[in-house]
């Protein structure tokens, strides 16, 4: 039973975290130091250093982060442009993590499973076809392995990872029909971890069995269940740990998704939503068709030519510019 004041308590201190807690001054200094760090070991091309440039991604991603909350939630604009940015960061998190495999074998991955396939749906709702292509094959190639850690609870990123694959014809282990119960079995015969893995998808399994349904009301009836299992687990904002955190909480990405991929394919969709959750300022984000790139960040831009520069095996060098 969805308790609406508890909702919108929740979302107040959702907005409220952007203002009195993560304050962007401090974000932005962050920026600036790690602006320092980069430009000295690109300046010098200091090779044995270059790992930190990595780890430099962190604080442009939160850098951006917190420019689309200051644009979006504070000053009401409807852009998802930075958001693009903090996403294309993530990206480049997985083809530079890919570079000290075997220099830094124990190297934190400074990304998660959930964060790269909230990517890859993204790319694909921009229209980003080069980009989703090759962010798709680092994602088979190291599926299970610490680059790409799926031993992970997030239910609705199990489900837009099988609604990805069932749209684009596509499998992962074989299959996209039931895809977590796939995974939890070939992980088990793998002796790969695989306790975390959902053991049913509550809500999002008649989802995914109904999803390319014609009719209307019944995409409507299951979106508003979605929307009620999204919603209550954001009331429990910094406890919840499917949509619990302040970053993306009461952003109905997973909603978003299913609604585009029903547009794309000529499936009738809900004109309007009356409940908080598909209200908010980010879930009402204008997203174009196909979204145009955003601009480069400069310090990713020094980041990227630096690693074509000296890794000649480093993923991008194998497609040419990308993002443009």
């Amino acid at each position: 039973m969805l308790n609406p004041k508890k909702l919108e308590l929740a979302y107040r201190r959702y907005n409220k975290n952007f203002v009195d807690g993560i304050k962007f001054e401090d974000i932005e200094e962050d920026y600036k130091d790690s602006q320092n760090d980069i430009t000295t070991i690109v300046d010098l091309n200091s090779l044995e250093k270059d790992h930190i440039l990595l780890i430099g991604l962190d604080s442009i991603a939160a850098y951006y982060l917190s420019k689309w909350k200051n644009d979006v939630l504070i000053n009401g604009g409807g852009t998802s442009e930075e958001l693009k940015k903090v996403q294309i960061i993530v990206f480049y998190q997985c083809m530079g993590q890919d570079l000290y495999k075997t220099r830094y074998p124990k190297m934190r991955v400074r990304y998660t499973f959930k964060d790269v396939i909230m990517v890859l749906i993204h790319f694909t709702m921009y229209g980003w076809k080069k980009e989703e292509s090759i962010l798709f094959d680092y994602i088979v190639e190291h599926f299970g392995d610490r680059f790409m850690k799926a031993n992970n609870w997030n239910k609705h990123t199990w489900f837009l990872l099988e609604l990805y694959l069932q749209y684009r014809n596509k499998t992962i282990v074989g299959t996209n029909q039931n895809l977590y119960i796939a995974v939890r079995e070939h992980f088990q015969e793998a002796n790969l971890e695989f306790g975390l893995i959902p053991e049913d998808l509550g809500i999002y399994t008649e989802v995914l069995e109904h999803w390319a349904t014609p009719q209307l009301d019944e995409i409507k009836t299951l979106i508003d269940k979605m929307t009620v299992f999204h919603s209550n687990l954001a009331s429990e904002l910094g406890e919840s740990i499917e949509f619990g955190d302040y970053g993306y909480g009461f952003y109905p990405y997973e909603i978003l998704f299913l609604i585009h991929v029903r547009k794309k394919i000529g499936l009738p969709v809900p004109g309007q939503f009356d409940d908080l959750l598909m209200n908010t300022p980010e879930a009402k984000m204008i997203i174009g068709d196909p979204e145009p790139y955003p601009e480069w960040d400069p310090l990713l831009r020094l980041i990227d030519n630096f690693y074509r520069k000296n890794y000649p095996d480093y993923i991008p060098n194998k497609h040419g510019e990308l993002f443009q």
